[in-house]
């Protein structure tokens, strides 16, 4: 039997989706180091502004209680308006339930903050109205890091796969030949991939390599 999740991920096939990753949020969040966290998620979302795949963002309680947006989420789409919940659990507001389904894919790539409530409770339901999900394990964050591993556990039992940030990144790019994305990814790897961007970073310097 033909079993999507065996397909890769493409920009064609895959909607990102970062769910609250606001100051509040984040302020809760021991499971990894908070800088790293969103450094991750701003490599994400600037995976899906280069590769063009539909994004959704969305916050909780913003005017009132969790704060905006992370800045620097933000300025990658700046006029993508984030949209706002009451609910914890995302599958369950309407207006974003609406933005999901009129991106028209059924491979969603979700980072929320945290783990155990914001990621695992649209993943749940996502899997359960038919969708595959790809959990992006490095752009999240839990209370504890117990609380994170746990919830990852749970949404794998569910269906979902674990993915890393920079794996959607060379997923999505696939080929060093693909000249349209070539040099932007390279950028994005060098300002956001750690070891592997600093290994760019010199490559580039010293050989006019990618290193890839």
């Amino acid at each position: 039997m033909f079993n999507g999740k065996t397909d890769l991920l493409t920009a064609d096939n895959s909607a990102i989706i970062l769910v609250d990753h606001q100051p509040q949020m984040l302020f809760g969040v021991q499971s990894a180091d908070r800088q790293t966290i969103i450094n991750n998620t701003v490599g994400l979302a600037k995976t899906a502004k280069v590769f063009n795949a539909p994004t959704i963002l969305t916050t909780v309680a913003a005017e009132s209680f969790s704060g905006p947006l992370h800045p620097q989420i933000q300025e990658v789409f700046p006029d993508n308006k984030p949209i706002d919940r009451t609910t914890m659990n995302s599958w369950e507001d309407e207006n974003f339930l609406a933005a999901v389904k009129k991106t028209g894919r059924k491979k969603l790539i979700m980072a929320a903050l945290w783990t155990e409530v914001c990621l695992a409770f649209p993943t749940v339901s996502a899997i359960k109205d038919g969708f595959e999900v790809y959990i992006v394990t490095d752009a999240s964050g839990g209370t504890t890091t117990e609380a994170h591993d746990i919830a990852v556990q749970r949404m794998i039992q569910a269906g979902a796969i674990p993915v890393t940030w920079m794996s959607v990144l060379l997923e999505y790019q696939r080929d060093w030949a693909r000249q349209e994305t070539y040099d932007a990814v390279l950028e994005i790897a060098m300002q956001h991939g750690g070891a592997y961007g600093a290994g760019l970073v010199y490559a580039q310097a010293m050989f006019g390599g990618h290193g890839g």
